[in-house]
């Protein structure tokens, strides 16, 4: 339902913050990670993951894409809810983590708050080989706009395609400057 939200940040904590979106105040939680890439700044863009519970509807803000999609991972695993998820990525870095999983390496996910070792298990099975490392094409920097390269890296990672192949694709190309969203998207498809 909500891809990002773009403002100032009106309140910051390690673990919330409330973000005003012209006018309107929203609360997100959000991970030690992400608190680091932001505690300095006094406006940005967060990549938003909407939780619809019985009882509440509750935003959780990550500093960049990766993070997002690796707690929403995180989240299709049983016995891993939202807050253990937060727990994991506010402990681990997505490139710990992932070297933890590719390693199969349950005594570092152990180390973290609530992850036992039936659960560090479980999440070495089911991420294996889902997480890769990519490359991080997204900024925390005060509130910037999307440029035609990096909508066409959203596009094709909305195709399906894993967003390092896609960023590789899109680095092969010449004279990108001079290219449209569309053009880049047909030329990083031909050298896939």
């Amino acid at each position: 339902m909500f891809a990002f939200l773009e403002g100032g940040l009106a309140y910051k904590s390690p673990s919330l913050l409330y973000m005003d979106v012209h006018g309107v105040g929203y609360e997100l939680n959000i991970t030690l990670q992400t608190y680091a890439k932001i505690q300095h700044l006094e406006s940005c863009r967060l990549y938003i993951h909407l939780q619809v519970r019985e009882d509440a509807w509750v935003l959780y803000g990550f500093a960049d894409e990766e993070e997002r999609v690796t707690f929403r991972q995180l989240l299709n695993i049983s016995g891993v809810g939202a807050a253990t998820a937060r727990i994991i990525l506010s402990s681990l870095t997505t490139d710990e983590l992932e070297r933890a999983v590719s390693g199969e390496d349950s005594k570092t996910l152990e180390r973290v708050k609530g992850i036992g070792g039936k659960t560090a298990q479980r999440i070495i099975l089911e991420l294996k080989g889902k997480l890769q490392k990519r490359q991080n094409t997204s900024s925390i920097s005060p509130a910037i706009h999307n440029t035609t390269q990096e909508d066409a890296l959203i596009a094709l990672v909305n195709l399906g395609i894993n967003r390092g192949v896609a960023d590789s694709a899109i680095n092969k190309i010449s004279n990108i400057s001079s290219l449209t969203v569309e053009e880049i998207i047909k030329q990083a498809l031909r050298a896939l």
